[in-house]
């Protein structure tokens, strides 16, 4: 059965794109944001049928009584009224967790307008995270011409803790494993196993161990250097009691600055395509744009989004 997801930003033309190529591609049926006419009309403008995507007006929708009250019911011990809940919802962030949250949706992919935390506030708030997971965390796929890699926290975390880098490096390790790749974790510093007893360098060789205790069948290694991540034969010749015996698929950062900077570079410097970002943690697959991504980018999303609603379902 198609997974249904939800493109709230419907009055753009990229989304629209993208909508047809999902259903020329029989990936899932989107679910469009917005009013109806207008959707129908500029679609017929730019000559795609749309057929078989569902349109919905949230102004309008039935369902709207049921998703403020249900709002209300999650939002009032943190102050929200149900006039600020009705504010909310005028959103269509709000409207599209709450389609989802409810069962009305598989999940959701927005943020092509919007700036990340506009796009993953709603989510936090209306969709649990997973259990055992106390907060979400970014990762981009990494495609280059050597291999695929598998790149975190490269979004949300700023400063994260030992616990909470550890946390990270097992979520993108179940992502990577999820899509097929046997998981080898480098959790990367500037210090090579010890070398440098800075705390910054401790706080990855702790967090390592404590994502090893929760992820056994995986490979995390650390702390490490990068290029020592990426050269099998230092590392053999450096460090032969390393648990790493094949080059690394995901690299996990000490810190939301280097994973962003590291990626980016990649991108424009080693010509890597990138896909993502993939929002890690939550309960209900909801992923997030980046801002003027095209619509492969946008199908490549829905694609992620519909795999995660696939193992959310099983």
């Amino acid at each position: 059965e198609p997974k249904r997801i939800v493109l709230p930003e419907a009055d753009q033309d990229k989304i629209l794109r993208a909508a047809q190529i999902v259903l020329d591609e029989g990936l899932a049926v989107p679910i469009l944001l917005g009013d109806q006419a207008a959707i129908k009309q500029r679609a017929q403008a730019m000559d795609l049928s749309l057929r078989g995507a569902k349109i919905v007006n949230p102004v309008t929708d039935r369902r709207r009584r049921k998703y403020l009250d249900h709002l209300v019911s999650l939002r009032w011990r943190h102050g929200v009224t149900p006039f600020e809940a009705e504010a909310k919802l005028r959103n269509r962030n709000y409207f599209s967790a709450l389609m989802v949250e409810m069962g009305d949706a598989d999940g959701y992919v927005a943020g092509l307008t919007q700036h990340y935390p506009d796009t993953i506030r709603p989510a936090l708030e209306v969709i649990r995270m997973k259990q055992g997971i106390s907060r979400v965390s970014g990762l981009y796929i990494m495609l280059t011409e050597r291999q695929v890699y598998f790149f975190a926290d490269t979004t949300v975390n700023i400063i994260p803790n030992p616990d909470e880098l550890a946390e990270i490096a097992v979520c993108a390790a179940d992502v990577a494993n999820r899509y097929g790749f046997e998981p080898r974790v480098a959790m990367l510093s500037f210090s090579n196993f010890g070398s440098n007893k800075h705390p910054l360098a401790v706080k990855v060789a702790k967090a390592t161990r404590i994502a090893q205790v929760m992820r056994p069948e995986y490979v995390f290694e650390g702390e490490m250097q990068a290029d020592t991540a990426m050269d099998m034969q230092k590392m053999s010749e450096s460090f032969p009691l390393s648990r790493m015996k094949q080059a690394p698929n995901v690299l996990i950062f000490p810190d939301l600055q280097s994973g962003n900077i590291a990626y980016k570079l990649l991108h424009h410097i080693g010509r890597a395509e990138t896909i993502g970002p993939v929002l890690m943690g939550m309960s209900k697959p909801v992923h997030v744009l980046q801002r003027g991504d095209d619509v492969e980018d946008i199908v490549s999303m829905v694609a992620i989004c519909v795999v995660d609603a696939q193992e959310a379902g099983s």
